[in-house]
Order: C-alpha cells, then sequence, then structure tokens
C-alpha cells in the first residue's frame, strides 16, 4: 500500500470520525437518542407509548346560568324545523341560441345549454311554489327538490319581471306542507329574521340576522324592498325570509357586493315584502298575469326650480308633468302641473311613492286626490285602470300612435317622439347597469328609424338618468326647445342617437 493511498484513507477516516461526532453532539444537545446514529439500532420498529390525557367533565356553564339564551337556542331550532320543510330548491336548465357569423359572412344559430340554481318555497297545499322571476327566466326545465330529498318537476303559471316574482306549479297531486304569507306591514326595523335558500347548490340553509331598513327603492318603479344582514348568497334568491312565527315576509331577491364577478354576502341582502308577494300570487293564480293600477301622469318631484316656477310653499306633494290623453287622470280633470299632495288622505312625498301606491291600487277602485292648482285646493276623483303592460312603467308616455304632436305641452312632445320604457330591475341594477330599457319605439314617432326596444338608455345629453320618471322629465324639456342627444348602450355599445326638436306650431 503506497503512502498515498495511506494518506487518503486517513483522510476519510477523519472526516467519517468527525462528522459522527459532531451528529452525536447535535442528537444529545436536542435531547435525542444517540442509538438512532448506529443503523442497527435506527432500523427497528420504535415502540409507541401511550399518552397520558385527562378530559373534562364538567360543563363550563350550566344551562340554568344562561336560561335565556338557551330558550332563544332552542326557539331558533323550533322556527328552523317549522319552516324548512317548506322550502325548496330549484335547478333549471335550458337551450340559448346566439348568431355568429361565419368567415364567409353568413349567419347563423349556435345553441348551447345552460343551467341556473335558486330557492322557493311552497305557498299553497296544491304545491304552488314562489320563487324569483331571474331563477327560472328563459329556463325550459324546471326541477324542484323538497326537504326529504324527493323532487319534482314543475311548471310556470305567470311571473312579473318588474318585481322579480314568478309562481311554479309542482307536478304532483299530492298535498305539500305550505307556509303563510305574513303581513310585512306588521314588520319593524331591527326584528330579527331568518333566511333559509340553497346557497351555491349547497341545498337548504338558515341563517339568522335582523331586518336592517325599509322601503329600500333601486328605482322609480320599483317597489320598496326589506334590506337585511341575514347571510343571503347567490343561490338564495327566491327563498324565504321569515319572521320568529314562521310566516313568510319577505322573497329573498338580491344582494349588494362590490365584486360584479364574485359575488357574495357583505351584509347587504334585499327581500321583496311580502305583501306585494301575496298580491302577485293572487293575480297569476286568478287571472294569469300580475296587475298593476294606472292613472296615466308624467310626476316630477318638488325641487326648488319647481317650487319657484309654480309659486308653491307647501311642503308635500309632487308635480304633475303631463296628463295621458284618455287615462284615468284626464278624466278626473288633473292638468300639467297641478301638485298631488295626498292620495286617499295618505300625504305624497316624492313621485315614487305615489306610483308605488297607485300600482298597489286595485284596478277600478275611485281614489281621492288633494290638488293645489295655482293657489286652489281641489279634491278629485279617479278610477284606477289596468296598465296596459305590466312589465313597462307606469309613468309612460302617451301612445305613440297619437301622432306627431306639434306643441309644447310636455304630453304631446313625449307622444310625438315615441318611446316608452321601464326602469331597471333589482337584479339588472344590482349588476352595474344604470338607466332605462326602451320597451316600445312606436312606428310615427320621431325615434322610430333611431332607437329600439331592449335599448339601454344610460344619458339625456350627457346627463345620467336614474329612472323613467327622470327620463321622461327631462327629454320632455329639451326636446320641446332643442335637438336632443340620448346616449344608449346596444349589443354592448354605445350609441349617441340625436333627436331633432320637436317645434311648436
Amino acid at each position: 500500500m503506497n503512502s498515498s493511498f495511506r494518506r487518503s484513507l486517513v483522510l476519510v477516516a477523519v472526516f467519517a470520525a468527525a462528522f459522527v461526532a459532531v451528529s452525536a453532539l447535535r442528537t444529545w444537545r436536542a435531547g435525542g437518542d444517540l442509538r438512532s446514529l448506529i443503523p442497527v439500532f435506527s432500523n427497528k420498529e420504535k415502540q409507541f407509548q401511550p399518552e397520558t390525557f385527562t378530559l373534562p367533565e364538567k360543563v363550563p356553564l350550566d344551562l340554568g346560568d344562561v336560561e335565556l339564551l338557551s330558550r332563544l337556542n332552542n326557539e331558533y331550532a323550533r322556527v328552523t324545523e317549522a319552516v324548512v320543510p317548506s322550502v325548496v330548491s330549484i335547478d333549471t336548465a335550458g337551450v340559448r341560441s346566439e348568431q355568429l357569423l361565419d368567415i364567409w359572412g353568413q349567419t347563423r344559430t349556435r345553441n348551447y345549454p345552460t343551467q341556473g340554481q335558486g330557492s322557493g318555497v311552497i305557498v299553497t297545499q296544491e304545491g304552488h311554489v314562489m320563487t324569483n322571476h331571474h331563477v327560472i327566466a328563459g329556463q325550459q326545465k324546471i326541477q324542484v327538490k323538497l326537504h326529504g330529498g324527493k323532487s319534482y318537476s314543475a311548471r310556470l303559471i305567470g311571473e312579473d319581471s318588474l318585481l322579480d316574482i314568478a309562481v311554479l306549479k309542482i307536478d304532483s297531486k299530492e298535498t305539500f306542507t305550505p307556509l303563510k304569507l305574513g303581513d310585512s306591514a306588521q314588520a319593524k326595523v331591527g326584528q330579527i329574521v331568518l333566511a333559509v335558500g340553497n346557497p351555491f347548490g349547497l341545498g337548504e340553509t338558515v341563517t339568522q340576522g335582523i331586518i336592517s331598513a325599509k322601503e329600500r327603492s333601486l328605482s322609480d318603479n320599483q317597489r320598496d324592498l326589506f334590506q337585511t344582514d341575514a347571510a343571503i348568497n347567490p343561490g338564495n334568491s327566491g327563498g324565504p325570509l321569515v319572521n320568529l312565527r314562521g310566516e313568510i315576509i319577505g322573497i329573498n331577491v338580491a344582494i349588494f357586493s362590490q365584486d360584479k364577478q364574485n359575488p357574495g354576502f357583505q351584509g347587504v341582502g334585499f327581500s321583496i315584502p311580502s305583501n306585494d308577494v301575496k298580491d302577485a300570487l293572487f293575480q297569476i293564480l286568478e287571472r294569469g298575469r300580475p296587475t298593476r293600477g294606472f292613472l296615466g301622469v308624467q310626476m316630477r318631484d318638488l325641487d326648488t326650480t319647481v317650487r319657484s316656477a309654480l309659486g308653491y310653499g307647501g311642503e308635500d306633494g309632487a308635480a304633475v308633468l303631463g296628463v295621458s290623453p284618455g287615462s284615468p287622470a284626464q278624466a278626473a280633470g288633473l292638468q300639467p302641473w297641478d301638485v298631488i299632495r295626498s292620495l286617499n288622505d295618505e300625504k305624497i312625498h316624492t313621485s315614487a311613492q305615489l306610483f308605488s301606491r297607485i300600482q298597489r291600487t286595485r284596478v277600478g277602485d275611485v281614489v281621492t286626490l288633494d290638488i293645489w292648482r295655482k293657489g286652489a285646493t281641489l279634491e278629485l276623483k279617479a278610477t284606477i285602470a289596468e296598465s296596459g303592460d305590466a312589465g313597462s312603467s307606469t309613468q309612460s308616455a302617451a301612445d305613440p300612435a297619437a301622432g306627431q304632436g306639434v306643441t309644447q305641452d310636455p304630453e304631446a312632445v313625449l307622444a310625438a317622439i315615441g318611446i316608452e320604457v321601464r326602469d331597471l330591475s333589482v337584479p339588472e341594477r344590482l349588476h352595474g347597469y344604470r338607466g332605462v330599457v326602451v320597451t316600445a319605439v312606436g312606428e310615427t314617432g320621431v325615434a322610430s328609424r333611431l332607437v329600439k326596444p331592449g335599448d339601454l338608455i344610460i344619458a339625456v345629453n350627457q346627463a345620467r338618468i336614474s329612472g323613467a320618471s327622470d327620463f321622461f322629465i327631462r327629454l320632455a324639456a329639451s326636446a320641446a326647445v332643442q335637438d336632443t342627444s340620448l346616449y344608449l348602450i346596444r349589443d354592448e355599445q354605445t350609441l349617441r342617437v340625436n333627436l331633432p326638436a320637436i317645434s311648436s306650431p
């Protein structure tokens, strides 16, 4: 063995010894077993040594120490047990079509399947289910699943797209367990409520909160909503909001979320009050469609400009902008620039409040209007008619087919233009849209070749509009004296449409 090989061997041995020594030192300092460094010992299976442990047997508090919370806990459970069997999960399926251009410029249609989920609540023994219109809109197949897991097909009886309500009928002759529709007028801010539904398709879920606010209106023509902090998420739509008696006091309709792509609970949810739901239910079951009261006026809130122009010093009321020909308002003797101060002795503060009251009034009922006209006080009676289109705005323009008006009267100006619009629904507004949707354009109106049904009008002369009433006010005032620009969205593109002024005779 030569000397160089011996030196290498010695170095390797020294290195190995140093490595073992350092490892042993580290293991000893860490409290480890030095035998683990020796393979013959480390490969042996370690025997588990049972741990010593003691679990507590005594609870921190006796139920008698938290008697109120204990009772509340049991009562929440009792309400849940009474309500859940009437709540259903809704699964929908359908086919949507879209028009595509191929490479040769030819139009072809592509169909693709759609699916959706939501909630509903059984309200009759025969199996009628209340849900939201947007849950079943455009879907051809509707399936409901009950608390016990049994599934049924269902069919659409009728819908109210503006209120966002739909009535379904379970395809079965069985007797079902319904929930009672309570009186939402008795609901108070701060009272405890439970929201029941099918969030994210997880199945029946119960959340608890309070009514945070009442009379939340998201558009001029939208009924007042309840606001609640009970957790409502996608999939809860159409489920009930119940009080501690298990009565339905609202139908959950929407949530407020700043994240439009992935909406989630942020403590602000909205529910349609049960009295409005009950009215829509009766109308749909009796007539197959909703009915709304119609007076036939265009209104404007009493701002400083209007008060000054009219010389009106009162606190309450809303100003009449125009009166539709042949309407109940005209038959009652209402005139432009009258101030409606009360309806059936209920004081009017805004035009939205007046329209809400008119819509709630039964067709054929006679209402008493307290009117201020040029310093004089009048009492007029009007017989409420049915709105021609349940989805159109109550304050729609006069019939476009009446021809091209040639006066500066606001009503005639609107008739000459010939645009009818509706306010946005709750889901449309919560998805970030603003403005009004065109429902019809008169063939003889000046807008006939410029504006199309389905257009979303967002501004008049670059001034953003909040709803149908605001739109008609701005349009009538502008078109009577000048060319008017409408800014609208059509096929996801923003366009500007110029309407000529309506000249006076």
